[in-house]
Parts: C-alpha cells; sequence; structure tokens
C-alpha cells in the first residue's frame, strides 16, 4: 500500500478539510502531517459547521484513525477546545484519535514571542496569524523545542521552565510587553494534562505498521504550496514544508511509499496577509468574489485578498507536488459572472514568462489574462455541468496536464461532483 496526499495549490484556504471529509470513507487512517493551529479545515455536513485547526479532517467518520503526526506543532489549549467540540458532538475522540510523540509543542511564551517579532517588523510584517507557529519551528530546528513525548518525562516542568525563561529574555530585548504570562502559563498546563487523555505513539512506526497491514492512508497538508517555507513567495510565507514532500518528513515516511497526489485549488485565487498576489482584484469584482465566497479566515477571521485564477502559479504548483489529480472547490462562487479572467502568463521587466520568477514581489510583475465565458446559472452535484463550466474544466487540465477529478459546487458535502468515480 501507499500513502495518497491532498495538498493546497494556492496561499491555503482552498477547502481541504471538506474534500478530506468526503474522501475519508476510502481510506482508514487520516494523517496531519505539518502546520499548526494556524490552520482552518471547515467542514459542513447535517446542516452543521465545524473548523478543525490541528486536528486531521477525518475525525468525524467512524472507525476512521486520525492521527497528528510529527511535523505538526501542537498548541495544547487550542487542542483541547477542538477536543471539548468534539466532545459536544459526542466524538469517541480517544477511539479515534492519536498524537506523535514527535510532535512539538507551541508554549505560550512561543505566541508572545511571534506578537513581539511581528510588531518589531513594522510595515515589513508578514501577516503572521500569531498563534506562535513560527518560534515553535525555530526552536525545533534550534534543537530547543519541547516534543509531546517529554510530558511523560520526569523534568518536563524544568524543561518547560528553561526554555520559557529563554523566550522572556528574548522578548523584553525585543522591548516588547508580558502581559498575562502566569494566566497563559496556568491555562496551557491544564491543557497538558486534558491532552494526556489522547493516545501518544511512535507515529513513523504506526504509519509504517499500517501500511504494511494493507490499511489505506490520506495525508492531509495545511496551507498551501505557495506559502511553503523553500518554494512559496518567500519571505510571506509558512514556516513548514507545506508541499507533497513535507509530508515524508512529517509522518516518517519513505518516498517510495507515495501514491496519489491530490491537488486542491479554487476556482479563482485568495491569500490572506501580507505578500505578493499578482490577480488581486482591489476592485468591486474582488469584493462581489469576497462576500459571495464568504472569504474570511477561519483561524483569523481576516478578510481574504481575491482575485482571477494564476495558472503560472498553480501550473508550479503541480509540478513541485506531482500532482496526479486535481480538485477545483468553489466553482459555484463563479455563478453570476458572465466573464471570468484568467492569468496565463506574467510580463517580469518587459518579458512574457510562464515560470514563477524567484522575486515573486517584483515591481515590474505585471500579468497578462485571457478571458474565458462564464456560466451564469446556478450549479447542481446531480446535473450535468453548463458547458462553459466544462470548458473552463477543459482548459485547466490542458495547461496543468493534470485531471480535474471533483469539482466542489458548494461547502456541504452533498455538494460535491466527482466526474471520475475510478480515480477518485
Amino acid at each position: 500500500m501507499q500513502v495518497d496526499v491532498l495538498l493546497g495549490m494556492q496561499w491555503g484556504d482552498e477547502g481541504k478539510g471538506k474534500i478530506v471529509d468526503v474522501l475519508t470513507p476510502k481510506y482508514d487512517v487520516i494523517a496531519r502531517f505539518q502546520g499548526g493551529p494556524n490552520a482552518g479545515h471547515t467542514l459542513e455536513f447535517d446542516g452543521q459547521k465545524f473548523v478543525l485547526h490541528t486536528i486531521p479532517s477525518g475525525i468525524f467518520h467512524e472507525g476512521k484513525m486520525n492521527l497528528i503526526g510529527n511535523g505538526v506543532v501542537i498548541d495544547p489549549v487550542t487542542l483541547r477546545k477542538e477536543i471539548n467540540n468534539l466532545i459536544n458532538q459526542k466524538v469517541p475522540y480517544t477511539e479515534r484519535l492519536l498524537i506523535s510523540k514527535k510532535a512539538h509543542l507551541i508554549l505560550p511564551t512561543h505566541r508572545l514571542l511571534d506578537a513581539a517579532s511581528e510588531a518589531a517588523k513594522g510595515k515589513d510584517k508578514i501577516g503572521s496569524t500569531l498563534k506562535g507557529i513560527g518560534p515553535t519551528y525555530m526552536d525545533k530546528t534550534g534543537r530547543n523545542g519541547l516534543r509531546i513525548g517529554d510530558i511523560e518525562t520526569s523534568d518536563f516542568k524544568e524543561k518547560y521552565a528553561s526554555l520559557r525563561d529563554k523566550h522572556i529574555q528574548m522578548i523584553e530585548r525585543l522591548d516588547f510587553p508580558i502581559e498575562g504570562l502566569e494566566a497563559m502559563e496556568e491555562e496551557w498546563m491544564s491543557a497538558i494534562e486534558f491532552i494526556k487523555t489522547v493516545p501518544f505513539v511512535n507515529s513513523e512506526y504506526y504509519i509504517n505498521n499500517a501500511l504494511k497491514e494493507g490499511k489505506r492512508i490520506l495525508a492531509e497538508g495545511a496551507q498551501g504550496s505557495l506559502l511553503d517555507i523553500d518554494f512559496g513567495s518567500y519571505p510571506f510565507v509558512t514556516s513548514s514544508n507545506t508541499i507533497c514532500a513535507g509530508a515524508c518528513t512529517g509522518l516518517g515516511i519513505a518516498p517510495n511509499k507515495i501514491g496519489d497526489v491530490y491537488g486542491i485549488f479554487k476556482a479563482y485565487c485568495t491569500r490572506v496577509g501580507s505578500g505578493p498576489f499578482p490577480t488581486e482584484l482591489d476592485n468591486e469584482i474582488g469584493q462581489k468574489l469576497r462576500d459571495i465566497g464568504h472569504e474570511y479566515g477561519a483561524t483569523t477571521g481576516r478578510p481574504r485578498r481575491c482575485g482571477w485564477l494564476d495558472m503560472v502559479a498553480l501550473k508550479y504548483a503541480v509540478m513541485l507536488n506531482g500532482v496526479t489529480k486535481l480538485i477545483m472547490t468553489k466553482a459555484d462562487v463563479l455563478n453570476t459572472f458572465n466573464e471570468i479572467e484568467v492569468c496565463d502568463a506574467y510580463q517580469v521587466g518587459g518579458d512574457t514568462t510562464t515560470e514563477l520568477p524567484y522575486d515573486h514581489s517584483d515591481p515590474t510583475l505585471k500579468t497578462k489574462t485571457i478571458t474565458m465565458a462564464g456560466w451564469n446559472q446556478e450549479l447542481s452535484a446531480t446535473e450535468t455541468l453548463p458547458k462553459t463550466l466544462e470548458d473552463y474544466i477543459s482548459y485547466i487540465e490542458a495547461e496543468t496536464e493534470c485531471p480535474i477529478s471533483i469539482v466542489s459546487l458548494g461547502p456541504d458535502r452533498t455538494q460535491t461532483l466527482v466526474r471520475d468515480l475510478q480515480s477518485a
């Protein structure tokens, strides 16, 4: 057996949570492999809406195991809130959830460091969610971090105090106020005790043993490929590897164990926070996309920047990830448009290119667009798609050399059209 991987092709918010929920019946294990509570995966079914930040999106399915992998960074307070929401829905989380012992912990002082660092950047801030993600990954690579497995050691509180005190010195050097830390620590330690109710595992052995047993595994990514620490629009990126290769290091699986790679993209583009966005529409069309698509961050509540589909960026993401199947979401948001524009190339310094430039923020970068007919009608997963939407799909498939296997026509599970039953 192999591990199938599902990831975002844009700057996050592509609708990964819903699609994982739709695909989960095909799998035995759903595993998150990177990111942290900066993720906001939204699921809607039975007239209810749920937002998951750390827990994999297969948690609502009976008989499915959900693993928080070693590449994830965990805020115990956020995780406890998520679990309490599951308890309210009578989800037996102790039977469906596992946490890797090698996953790193987000401390209260990581969050303070995040805020202090962002404040120090002034107008050059990168748009951090202020969840402590970046400082936690910095401690991980700096070999200073605390991991889930440390909770079970006899000197855990001493390890915690040592790292906290180091953080306080750093925050003071940034001249940032340290307020409410004692209360934050009390809540954090209480949450640490609570998450002990979730089984801790050596996840790399768990995943590989599951493969030997013939179990089907889906690796769930967070954020999007254009936010990858190496290949995204640096420095306006997240702190982890969001591309397919991150599934190997974030779960402990070999590259030859990767099977299908599902690449999810919106029928248009959005971005939260700062950073380059070539097709951004800072006008009434962008606002229309935002309003119809309810484009506000599930984690931060911040309004998302909106624009037309960027094929240069999408083809780049398909290449980096070795995508075998594309999934288009939010096609319904374009239902009322008579015409749709698509960026098919850039002009950089007067030269036309279909490659993503080294500096995505190059002030000379301009987009070259084509105009396509919109479908200007409501869509249904039980009816034939209009020809103009099929033309839009065919254009994307031809450009990316990759089939679109699923089209999402709304937020609910049932609003999903599977175009190729054999491949999806």
